[in-house]
C-alpha cells in the first residue's frame, strides 16, 4: 500500500512547502490541529476491522491518577487540586500487535509524512520508540470507559481517529493552564476544571480526523463513551531522539507486559 493509497494527498498536500507553513503557523497559534478526512475511508476500513479482529488481545485497565500523573504529594491534602484522583479506563492494542501490512504502519514510518510532521510541529527529527510496545498503539474505550484530566509529560500528540463512538467520548481540552518549564502548577485553575466551573473546549472527531495536540501545558481528558460502539482512536507516538524506550516501569503499568 503505497501513501496516496492512505492519504488524501489532494485535500491535504503534505509535500508543499505553503500548505505546511499553513498549518505550522495554526499549530503554533491554537496548540491543536484538526484535519478531517486526512487518512481515506477505504484505509480507515481496513484499520478498523484489523483492530476488531485482535479485540481479544486488548490490554484493558482501569487506573486511578493524579492530573499531573505523577504520585500523590503529601505536602499538600488528598483533595487538594495536586493530589486529587481521577479515573482513566481503556483497552489497548501495542505496536508489536499491529500487522506489518496495516495501513496504520505505513502512514507511521513513511519518510513523506514523518517530514512532513516535523515542520509542521517544528522538530529537527523524530524517531520512532526503541521498544517493541510505544510506537503505535490502538485504544479502545468501551461504554462508560473515560480517560481522565491530566497533562501530558510529552510536548505533543498526534492522535488518528479510527472510529468514533455513537454518543460522548468528546476530546475536551482548557489551552495554556499551567507552565510546566517554570515550574507553575496552577491548582487554582486545575480546581475549576476538575469542579466544572471553567468553559471547556471539545472536539469530537470522525472517522479519518487527523490531530496535532500541545498537551504538556494544556489540560485534557476523553469523555466517557455513552454508546454501544467502541470508540478506537490510533496514537502514532514519536520521540525527539533516537533509542528511546518508555520505561519497564510505565510499559508494564500501560500493557501489562515489558515486550
Amino acid at each position: 500500500m503505497e501513501l496516496a493509497d492512505i492519504v488524501d494527498l489532494t485535500t491535504y498536500p503534505i509535500e508543499d512547502p505553503e500548505f505546511r507553513a499553513t498549518l505550522r503557523q495554526s499549530y503554533r497559534r491554537d496548540g491543536v490541529l484538526e484535519m478531517p478526512g486526512f487518512v481515506k475511508e477505504n484505509a480507515i476500513s481496513s484499520i478498523r476491522i484489523d483492530g476488531l479482529a485482535n479485540k481479544d488481545k486488548v490490554y484493558a485497565k482501569a487506573e486511578r491518577h493524579t492530573v499531573y500523573l505523577s504520585p500523590q504529594d503529601p505536602a499538600y491534602g488528598p483533595e487538594h487540586p495536586r493530589n486529587r484522583l481521577v479515573t482513566s479506563s481503556k483497552g489497548c492494542l501495542t505496536d508489536d500487535q499491529i500487522a506489518e501490512t496495516s495501513a496504520l504502519r505505513t502512514l507511521y514510518k513513511s519518510d513523506i509524512f514523518r517530514a512532513f510532521l516535523c515542520d509542521v510541529l517544528e522538530e529537527d527529527a523524530l524517531y520512532e520508540y526503541a521498544d517493541p510496545l510505544s510506537s503505535i498503539n490502538l485504544h479502545f474505550a468501551e461504554q462508560g470507559q473515560e480517560l481522565g484530566w491530566h497533562f501530558d509529560n510529552s510536548a505533543f500528540a498526534i492522535t488518528l481517529m479510527i472510529q468514533p463512538p455513537e454518543q460522548g467520548g468528546s476530546f475536551e481540552y482548557v489551552r495554556d493552564v499551567r507552565d510546566a518549564d517554570a515550574g507553575e502548577m496552577s491548582f487554582d485553575a486545575v480546581g475549576d476544571i476538575l469542579e466544572g466551573r471553567t468553559p471547556i473546549n471539545q472536539l469530537d472527531a470522525k472517522a479519518g480526523t487527523l490531530v496535532f495536540f500541545r498537551g504538556r501545558n494544556s489540560i485534557h481528558r476523553v469523555a466517557p463513551n455513552e454508546g454501544q460502539q467502541t470508540r478506537i482512536l490510533a496514537v502514532l507516538a514519536y520521540n525527539t531522539e533516537p533509542g528511546i524506550s518508555l520505561s519497564e516501569s510505565a510499559r508494564r503499568t500501560f500493557y501489562g507486559r515489558t515486550g
